[in-house]
């Protein structure tokens, strides 16, 4: 998944696309390098940043989706206004990215009748506090995974199928820097709860490009963690994610061309292809 911020004030491309011009540009390249989904916003989530006008919003978002509709790519769409939301899905998005979970008053309502995927986040707080104290967890992964099971159930009982439904355990929303995202990466499978007893969990999506998770560990500026962010992704899928967001999309998707085949040696080695 491939991240387009038509945003000034995103963490670490803010302002290098907001010109429409620009952000299709940036979406040409991304398919290019061989992107499978392109993440749209017109907000940013980043650690205190303000809430944007709805019309603001949808002058960004909107005719972007319009545009790419027809690149032969899902198109999602990262907004928790539910308002957002219906325009984007007549519009032509495939897909609802919302950081709040589908909480706001009316977002359910907003995509309850379409056939889109839906992602939902976990988040401690909200983006302008998450990050103003320290987020305290008696069991990080444990916790996550009640919340989103909480969320998919809600979701299901009005009327969402199981199948549109995917999961974010929120690296960086409302997580201690290294002790929380750590631990939701080494453990990210049990972050997802079961599709219903016994059966295999929602798909996750990993979203770890270029975060200060990653910074706190190299000690470099957003715009130089490809290297950090490239490993987190191969780290994510080794662990089951089945959707990685990221800034940089030709190299993850390199790395993880040599990840599958290597899984794909020892698939033929051991007669069996490992989970």
């Amino acid at each position: 998944m491939g991240i387009l911020n038509a945003t000034p004030d995103s963490f670490s491309d803010g302002g290098k696309y907001i010109a429409y011009d620009d952000a299709l540009r940036r979406a040409e390249q991304m398919l290019r390098d061989g992107v499978d989904i392109i993440d749209i916003g017109g907000e940013s989530t980043r650690p205190g940043a303000p809430p944007v006008p709805l019309d603001e919003e949808l002058e960004r978002v909107i005719p972007l989706v319009e545009k790419l509709k027809g690149a032969n790519v899902p198109l999602s769409v990262d907004t928790y206004k539910p308002e957002v939301m219906r325009h984007a899905i007549a519009a032509g998005a495939d897909l609802v990215n919302d950081i709040w979970g589908f909480r706001m008053p009316g977002a359910i309502d907003a995509v309850r009748e379409s056939h889109c995927g839906l992602c939902v986040m976990h988040m401690l707080g909200e983006p302008q506090t998450m990050q103003l104290g320290e987020p305290d967890y008696a069991d990080v992964v444990r916790e996550v995974r009640e919340f989103l099971a909480a969320r998919c159930a809600e979701l299901e009982a009005a009327g969402v199928a199981k199948a549109r439904i995917s999961v974010d355990p929120g690296f960086g929303f409302g997580k201690a820097v290294i002790e929380h995202n750590y631990a939701l990466l080494a453990h990210l499978r049990e972050t997802a709860p079961e599709v219903a007893p016994g059966v295999a969990s929602y798909p996750i999506l990993a979203g770890m490009s270029r975060k200060s998770m990653l910074g706190a560990l190299v000690n470099r500026l957003a715009p130089e963690r490809v290297a950090a962010s490239v490993a987190a992704a191969v780290c994510a899928a080794e662990r089951g994610a089945a959707i990685i967001r990221v800034h940089d999309v030709a190299p993850t998707v390199d790395a993880l061309k040599v990840w599958a085949a290597m899984h794909e040696a020892m698939g033929e080695a051991m007669g069996a292809r490992p989970a």
